[in-house]
């Protein structure tokens, strides 16, 4: 195929092909003639060398698709112990990954399944250009948490509107990459659906996975993983584990007794654990003891009906080495198997100081286990940690259910676990609180998994499942924060119910998902009604009506209009004279009855004076009040009513109040996620009225929040907005490339400010002559909108500027050919002024006959905003060819903050 270059508005054209719109459908989305475009797909197809109007599409969705970026691979753990023989399994298990994308390494516990994965891994590293990724599962307690567990991996945070195990198919899709899942057999009902999503979903992506039992998933093959061989005696792989081990702990057998290791390890049967621990136990018991204490544990539990001889084998080991600790100790082992994560002294007194054992006992008890290798210890800055190896504490459960101890000491785990969170939510260190939470997190989920399904555990459980939704969501976890909070719901009935659903949904909000948002406030409406809460009933249908329209972008589906009238109906029945009703129902009138927040749903034809006076009362009412949420949202409402009405200036001291009513509102889900949408609307308007400094501002503020840490694309969309008008070049560009990786990771997300802030980027692009990045720029900008109406805003801002900057000056008179009403709700929000400045300019700049009307109409709106005004004082002096006056508009550019427009006029004067 040809490489023959195609024009900028070849490439639009052809873009739009690739979604499939007639000539008429193309015409009228690029403001040209029909004929114009039959014109340029006859072009496109010579060019191209392509027989037909379908090829054409079919080429323009191929092109259209981005090139994924691998995400950078994380280096597979180290174990501190070398790999020893299984040369032959080695090379079996690579070729069997070579021929089959999904396999899974089986084996009873103890045989050597991760060891095993680990070194093939290593040694496949290079196959994999892409990267390979190893993730322990062992913490995890919770199936729907695999996606997240892979997420950390990966290191793909959640991002909002998208749930975690979409941001891992984005990350990993279209990759050549090897994923190593270890320990599946206690999460098969979480793993089986992922790994089936991941790989239907990502072509080249493998999976070697570790199990006691298949995951039982199309792909699958398996890999039984054998004991170690004793056939070959002292060359054997067992004995020279064994060797190995036994040497670490500086007592080496030496060759006398490689006869009799021998025999102790086809005793073992083979087993890697089982080995290793009785290679462990050489220096104090010795070859002797060894094998006497192996020879009755395996007396005892021959002939078992459930386990094979090899599962027999390791179980020996287990319950010799059990067998042989003081009575105390053993008592203490099957305590401390409830913890998941490394554990202290202090956190095993909570749990195991009772009958038979005492609080001074505890650390000295811990100590000899550690010595006997049942538990690592492991320094850290917060003191020393245990931890049992995985079959290890699965073995200790055993012999807590067998001691009847299980309830007992579970009820102790959740009560420990119950303090530690609200100790925990009560810190405000939030350095500290971040690393408490991560040691902490895991025994508190699985806390919660075990006492969510007793019902004499369920208020506890509903205490832990909110507490903890509290911390998640400090931690950034959001979908899990949000989870435990639907979780503590559910756990409870009537007034708590309906808060926690509350808290739910304004973290929700946080994550930009609203079918989530309407969903869960009317849930809480339906459970304030039950209890007989009329009040709070009718504030919630409201609200849930409410964020419909204004949120209407961020919905998959928005609620059709007639639904949400009725729930706005509903309100009104209830909401009777108290003030919090009232205040929610006058607010879901300005949004669903005078489209307040230009929802995508709307109707265009509503009166903008009869919108901004159902906004004021809205304000009036939530004022009533006292609540800054309330308020804040009231707020939201009437700045977007006097943005529709043309009124600049006072939409954006609306969003100005905003922030300052929020600055003594607590730090809730429900208050982070006002402030985060204050700040992107305070920069917006802002920015409207040509005040790039509080723009700048207010956009570094967002773009710095926390909890947007994980969220670069909507964090920098307004600076890379606010950058690109000013002139930033550099900043924008650099910043670009946050926003870009953050939007590919993130699953594509749609919004308003997203597609601006790509079409942005592309007039940066454009402004420096690059027609390549500005194409590719702009197709993003497609991809990252929702309608295309948003283009009659934005876009004809960004495209003009670009026109102007090339002397294309016809093109932008075209751009800005339509009256501000034609395509008021798009132009009006916080373009009107840049739009009508340009309008002038490009009138002046061709000889318009109506530009000297343009220029007057246009400053009877923005005087007072110092960018608008310097544009229209430059192009009556374009006009009057007054030079002295032309040069004077530069200083008045310099002075409102704006590089480009300041060198633009330099430039104009010659």
């Amino acid at each position: 195929m040809t490489t023959a270059r195609i024009s900028t508005r070849e490439s639009d054209v052809l873009t739009l092909l690739g979604e499939h719109l007639s000539n008429a459908e193309i015409a009228a989305r690029l403001f040209i003639s029909v004929r114009t475009v039959e014109s340029h797909v006859s072009s496109l197809l010579r060019k191209l060398q392509l027989p037909d109007r379908r090829a054409l599409s079919r080429h323009a969705i191929t092109r259209a698709r981005p090139t994924p970026r691998p995400p950078t691979a994380a280096t597979l753990p180290v174990p501190l112990t070398a790999f020893v023989g299984r040369g032959h399994e080695r090379t079996e298990l690579a070729e069997t990954l070579r021929t089959h994308r999904h396999v899974t390494a089986l084996g009873p516990g103890g045989v050597g399944k991760t060891r095993l994965a680990l070194a093939t891994a290593e040694d496949m590293t290079g196959e994999f250009p892409d990267g390979v990724w190893f993730v322990d599962l062992v913490p995890v307690t919770d199936p729907h948490r695999v996606s997240a567990a892979v997420a950390a991996a990966l290191g793909t945070g959640e991002q909002p509107g998208h749930a975690v195990d979409d941001a891992v198919l984005t990350t990993l899709t279209d990759h050549r990459a090897l994923l190593v899942l270890d320990n599946c057999e206690h999460l098969r009902d979480g793993v089986a659906p992922f790994v089936e999503r991941l790989l239907a979903a990502c072509p080249h992506l493998k999976v070697l996975a570790t199990s006691r039992a298949r995951l039982m998933v199309p792909f699958e093959r398996a890999f039984p993983v054998p004991p170690l061989s004793c056939e070959d005696g002292d060359e054997s792989d067992a004995v020279a584990l064994f060797m190995d081990r036994a040497a670490a702990v500086g007592w080496p057998p030496g060759p006398a007794g490689s006869e009799g290791v021998t025999v102790l390890c086809q005793g073992l049967g083979g087993m890697a654990l089982a080995i290793e621990l009785a290679a462990a136990r050489w220096p104090t018991l010795g070859l002797d003891g060894l094998t006497t204490g192996l020879t009755d544990q395996l007396r005892i539990l021959t002939g078992g009906a459930r386990a094979d001889d090899r599962h027999r084998s390791v179980r020996a080991v287990l319950d010799w080495s059990h067998n042989l600790l003081e009575p105390h100790d053993r008592t203490l082992l099957r305590r401390v198997s409830v913890f998941v994560a490394p554990f202290t002294a202090e956190a095993a007194t909570h749990i195991a100081a009772f009958a038979p054992l005492t609080t001074a006992a505890i650390p000295d008890a811990l100590a000899r286990l550690a010595e006997q290798s049942l538990l690592t210890a492991t320094p850290t800055p917060a003191g020393t940690r245990y931890h049992a190896l995985e079959t290890i504490r699965q073995y200790g459960t055993e012999q807590l259910a067998a001691a009847a101890e299980t309830d007992t000491v579970r009820s102790r785990h959740l009560t420990w676990c119950l303090t530690a969170t609200t100790t925990l939510a009560a810190d405000h260190d939030e350095d500290d609180r971040r690393a408490r939470f991560d040691t902490l997190a895991d025994d508190a989920r699985a806390a919660l998994t075990w006492a969510a399904a007793l019902p004499e555990h369920r208020e506890e459980a509903h205490r832990l499942a909110l507490t903890f939704a509290g911390l998640a969501f400090t931690r950034n976890l959001l979908g899990e924060a949000q989870q435990h909070y639907e979780q503590a719901a559910h756990l409870t009935d009537g007034t708590t119910c309906a808060d926690a659903l509350r808290q739910a949904a304004a973290v929700a909000g946080c994550r930009r998902l609203g079918d989530d948002i309407y969903r869960l406030h009317h849930a809480a409406a339906q459970a304030a009604h039950t209890v007989g809460d009329p009040t709070a009933a009718a504030r919630d249908l409201a609200t849930a009506a409410t964020a419909a329209y204004r949120f209407s972008t961020s919905f998959t589906r928005i609620p059709p209009v007639t639904d949400t009238h009725a729930l706005l109906d509903q309100a009104r029945t209830l909401a009777a004279d108290a003030p919090t009703a009232r205040a929610a129902v006058a607010l879901a009138e300005a949004a669903v009855t005078h489209d307040a927040f230009g929802a995508l749903q709307a109707d265009t034809a509503n009166a903008v004076d009869d919108t901004v006076t159902s906004a004021e009362r809205a304000v009036r009412l939530a004022r009533l009040t006292g609540d800054a949420l309330t308020e804040s949202a009231a707020l939201d409402a009437l700045s977007g009513a006097h943005s529709w009405a043309g009124n600049t200036f006072a939409a954006a001291t609306a969003a100005r109040r905003r922030i300052d009513v929020l600055t003594t509102a607590p730090r809730t889900p429900a208050s982070v996620h006002e402030h985060t949408d204050a700040l992107a609307m305070a920069a917006g308007t802002a920015l409207g009225t040509g005040d790039l400094l509080h723009a700048r501002q207010w956009s570094e503020r967002l773009a710095g929040h926390p909890l947007l840490a994980e969220a670069g694309h909507q964090a920098t969309s307004w600076l890379l907005i606010t950058g690109a008008l000013a002139g930033h070049t550099d900043d924008v560009l650099t910043t670009s490339e946050r926003f870009r990786d953050a939007w590919e990771h993130g699953g594509h997300p749609r919004s308003l400010s997203l597609g601006a802030a790509a079409a942005s980027v592309a007039m940066i692009h454009g402004l420096r002559g690059d027609t390549d990045a500005r194409d590719d720029w702009l197709t993003l900008a497609e991809r990252a909108d929702t309608p295309v109406q948003h283009r009659l805003g934005y876009g004809a801002v960004f495209d003009t500027l670009v026109l102007l900057h090339h002397g294309d000056t016809e093109a932008a008179l075209e751009r800005t050919a339509p009256e501000p009403h034609e395509v008021w709700k798009w132009v009006c929000w916080i373009w009107l002024h840049w739009y009508l400045a340009l309008r002038a300019e490009t009138a002046a700049l061709t000889g318009h006959p109506e530009a000297r009307t343009r220029i007057t109409t246009a400053r009877a709106l923005v005087t007072g905003n110092p960018i608008a005004t310097a544009q229209l004082d430059r192009a009556q002096a374009l006009l009057d060819g007054d030079l002295d006056r032309l040069a004077a508009t530069a200083q008045a550019f310099t002075r409102a903050g704006c590089p480009y427009q300041s060198a633009r006029t330099i430039l104009l004067t010659g």
